[in-house]
């Protein structure tokens, strides 16, 4: 499979670079659903809002709104629970008072994102490490014990992936299929109820680049998130670098695309790493990672709803604190090479402290708990830099620069020892109760409310 190589823009040092490695790549024409050979890499030079192809979805009024959200700024008391990890890790997380916590499973590598498959059993990703990867596995959780809060075993569904990010089902064609995003690709498998391990053959519908600038540039995303919305697909795929112009459409992007691949179009761009993406209503809603390299407090990571033919905040503009920002040196890099600067979007729905790291949420409705219900809880997977004690929770998103902690006490000290988790996922199970993952100790937790 073969992939363009990206024009990279490496602000981290202020030049002009190019990456000129691939990484995992092999030879060969790229394949006919390979989104880097649908859409243009090098379009004309086009109006700043208007991206190269539009998908418009019919107006409703849930497009405009915000008002459907809880945004009551009533902060939970917090009570400590001990946890003690069979590895030996021994914590005290905080959770609300009248709630209470239970390790759902464990001995896990680095445990993703969670799903319900249509026959209601929990899924979940393992991307192994936070090395580029082919060791990734797709999980099922099975025998939920009511008296102890935990699942008495687990089914490898799939192995030998390339850093599996997310999965989804959906309905097609009287089927069940289940969606894998992949770094490289995205394919699915048709899904029977009851199945413990994947069968019949494997469908690719979309390819990616699977190459980018080194972590010594502020790296590159090689994960990709996944939603389906009123007969399509939507995927997110990260930017190649930091902070760059990049040459390939696709990249920094949310795409939209037929169940089975075909008619790709961008639908936002300006998306540096939407690692959560999620539809409530008609309203898509992602997490965004800003840019790294210019200061420990800024930019802000973003909570945002996402709308068609919009372009955000990246690589032209950061926020903080509610502002948006111009980043000088991309934009004077953009004029100099003769592109248009977009105009600055809208300050995004919430905004966290800088390296946050908001990855996976979910909405809870008609949750039993007031606070809770109509309310969004993001994970924040913390900082790589242990002493800016950032994130390491799971919050309720209240809007503007405001959220509350729900589950906290990853973080014992200020240094890499001192860490005891990096929340990962947030699923609600029911009215009363959900689950959420850390994918540094490879664990489920449970939380439930005690009655």
């Amino acid at each position: 499979m073969r992939f363009f190589l990206p024009f990279c823009l490496a602000v981290a040092m202020w030049s002009t670079a190019c990456n000129n490695s691939s990484a995992g790549g092999s030879g060969g024409d790229a394949p006919n659903n390979s989104i880097a050979s649908v859409v243009p890499l090098h379009p004309a030079k086009a109006a700043p809002d208007e991206p190269l192809r539009r998908e418009t979805p019919a107006p409703t009024a849930l497009d405009t709104s915000t008002a459907f959200i809880n945004t009551a700024d009533n902060p939970f008391v917090l009570a400590p629970h001990s946890i003690h990890l069979k590895k030996g890790v021994e914590l005290r997380l905080n959770i609300p008072e009248g709630y209470n916590i239970s390790v759902a499973y464990e001995g896990l590598n680095r445990l993703r994102f969670l799903r319900l498959s249509p026959d209601g059993r929990l899924f979940a990703t393992d991307m192994y490490d936070v090395s580029d990867n082919k060791n990734g596995k797709v999980y099922i959780f099975e025998g939920w014990d009511d008296t102890t809060h935990r699942f008495t075993k687990i089914h490898t569904w799939l192995s030998g992936l390339h850093n599996p990010n997310q999965l989804a089902f959906y309905h097609y064609q009287d089927r069940d299929l289940i969606y894998i995003a992949e770094t490289q690709r995205l394919g699915y498998y048709t899904y029977h109820a009851g199945d413990t391990i994947a069968t019949g053959p494997y469908t690719q519908v979309a390819a990616f680049p699977d190459y980018g600038l080194s972590y010594k540039y502020g790296g590159w995303h090689l994960t990709r998130s996944l939603d389906f919305h009123n007969g399509r697909l939507y995927v997110s795929v990260g930017s190649s670098c930091n902070a760059c112009i990049e040459k390939e459409q696709v990249r920094a992007t949310v795409m939209s695309m037929k169940p089975d691949g075909s008619d790709p179009q961008v639908f936002a761009t300006g998306l540096r790493n939407s690692v959560g993406i999620k539809w409530v209503g008609n309203q898509l809603w992602v997490t965004s990672m800003g840019r790294d390299l210019i200061g420990a407090d800024k930019p802000e990571d973003v909570f945002q709803r996402v709308d068609s033919g919009k372009v955000y905040h990246w690589p032209y503009y950061y926020q903080l604190k509610g502002v948006i920002y111009p980043d000088e040196k991309i934009q004077d890099t953009g004029r100099r090479l003769g592109l248009a600067v977009p105009p600055p979007p809208l300050p995004a729905f919430c905004g966290f402290r800088a390296h946050s790291a908001p990855l996976g949420f979910d909405y809870f409705r008609q949750f039993e708990d007031a606070r809770f219900n109509n309310a969004f809880l993001v994970a924040l997977h913390g900082s790589t830099t242990v002493s800016r004690q950032r994130g390491n929770a799971i919050v309720k998103v209240l809007g503007g620069n405001n959220y509350t902690d729900v589950v906290n006490g990853f973080l014992e000290g200020r240094e890499e020892k001192d860490r005891k988790g990096r929340p990962c996922d947030v699923l609600m199970k029911d009215g009363k109760s959900f689950f959420f993952t850390d994918d540094y100790n490879g664990v489920l937790y449970y939380v439930w409310k005690e009655y």
